[in-house]
């Protein structure tokens, strides 16, 4: 794995002509052969795509909502997606490219998230949706400060826009973090 140096990394707000590369980094982290590669795959549960370009346009352009992104060069090293309802913030889409993962990048780009949703969106709280199955997944924000809300929510089995479901089992976990 490639050391990388986060004086390297820039983050800032997503433009129209990102939503190309953006796609291109969330469904490479989370579906298919190349998602294997790191831990964030969901290959083993969902096949097809996790978004499309369209899907990114529409969150670039509405307002109440934003996607950070992490650049090396001039290349989307990873991104998160932030949504202002009322008072929370919904935290989704966190991807970080599969060989750059494990060097804080996710770390970061939850800070920022967290910071952009406190000082410009005036959130008190964050939200997220975990698919259920993926304890590690969970943990991993556990340790960030999420907690499990008690509330479960229905997976979408017959969306493919989100993806196509290889078990019939899937729901969602919500998390939450006070601000």
């Amino acid at each position: 794995m490639k050391t990388i140096s986060m004086d390297q990394i820039r983050f800032r707000i997503a433009v129209d002509a990102d939503a190309q590369g953006i796609n291109n980094l969330v469904n490479s982290v989370y579906r298919g052969e190349h998602s294997k590669r790191g831990w964030t795959t969901e290959a083993e549960m969902l096949g097809g795509q996790r978004t499309d370009p369209g899907q990114i346009r529409d969150m670039i352009k509405h307002s109440g909502q934003v996607i950070l992104i992490a650049v090396i060069g001039e290349n989307i090293v990873g991104c998160v997606h932030l949504e202002k309802k009322g008072k929370v913030c919904y935290l989704g889409m966190l991807s970080v490219n599969v060989n750059m993962q494990g060097h804080g990048i996710g770390k970061l780009l939850m800070d920022k998230g967290e910071s952009y949703a406190r000082t410009s969106f005036d959130c008190i709280q964050m939200e997220m949706t975990v698919i259920g199955q993926r304890e590690e997944l969970i943990e991993y924000y556990e340790r960030r400060g999420y907690r499990m809300s008690g509330e479960k929510r229905v997976f979408p089995q017959n969306d493919p826009r989100f993806g196509i479901p290889k078990r019939s089992d899937l729901y969602f976990e919500v998390l939450i973090k006070d601000l």
